[in-house]
């Protein structure tokens, strides 16, 4: 029998904010959330901003430390084998990080260069992954702080795959980019798990993103997995004609915007 390429049990992660001179209130970030992907599969966590989304996907990224339950991507389980999972996973996030006064040539062969890679090698192949998602060859030498949203998103996904990784974990990767650069985006991550087999694990609340991209959904809100399945399938189990009714119905609340809880909780004990 096939195993899952990501298994998460009972998965818990709160947070602490000091409330007052002596007081802290404690937030649960994650509560007792489990699920599985199966490999080569794309499983779309929706949720709006706050409901735990981004603090999942940094435990499975070893970013956080679980406070308890069962993490295992591949062969390898966290927090006890995280160096060996960093080997295996590409990471894309909303807020992702570059040294922007560096160009995007400069960054990825820095990147490569910490994996261990042919510096040559990995340059054509980040090449063909940015000639993919529609960015032209004259920006690779443009200082990362020159680009827009949208292009400085397409190197983060091309960072991610140098290593050519058997997992990418997304978080929320097409947010605040123009409808051009988010079908770039969403075509190429179809082609990718098409041809490479990737196992891809997005976290999103856009509603036809993950309709278009996912096998499988699971509705988050306040930290807790309330319905998973197909798109079919959890509207068919709430009653609703579109997948926006059905997170509504199911889980009683909308997809608006809110301050995510990694941000709100900047003064945090992990």
């Amino acid at each position: 029998m096939q195993q899952p390429a990501i298994q998460v049990r009972n998965l818990r992660k709160s947070f602490s904010k000091r409330t007052g001179f002596r007081k802290r209130s404690e937030l649960l970030a994650v509560n007792d959330v489990s699920f599985h992907v199966m490999p080569g599969e794309t499983y779309g966590l929706l949720g709006p901003n706050g409901s735990g989304k981004s603090s999942l996907i940094r435990i499975l990224s070893t970013l956080l430390i679980a406070d308890s339950g069962y993490v295992r991507l591949l062969d390898f389980t966290l927090p006890k084998q995280a160096d060996e999972v960093r080997r295996i996973i590409g990471r894309v996030s909303v807020d992702a990080a570059f040294y922007k006064k560096l160009s995007a040539r400069e960054n990825l062969l820095y990147t490569a260069l910490l994996y261990g890679q042919n510096a040559r090698e990995a340059e054509k192949r980040v090449l063909r992954i940015l000639d993919q998602l529609g960015m032209e060859d004259a920006k690779f030498s443009t200082p990362l702080e020159e680009m827009s949203r949208g292009m400085q998103q397409k190197i983060s996904i091309a960072r991610a795959l140098m290593i050519n990784p058997p997992l990418l974990l997304l978080d929320e990767p097409t947010t605040g980019l123009d409808p051009k650069s988010r079908r770039d985006v969403q075509s190429f991550l179809e082609d990718l798990q098409s041809r490479e087999g990737t196992t891809i694990l997005l976290t999103t609340h856009d509603m036809a993103e993950a309709e278009r991209l996912c096998v499988r959904i699971g509705f988050l809100a306040h930290g807790k997995l309330v319905a998973e399945g197909t798109a079919a399938e959890l509207m068919r189990r709430s009653g609703a004609r579109t997948l926006d009714d059905a997170f509504i119905t199911l889980t009683g609340e909308e997809l608006e915007d809110e301050e995510e809880v990694s941000t709100d909780y900047a003064d945090c004990s992990v």
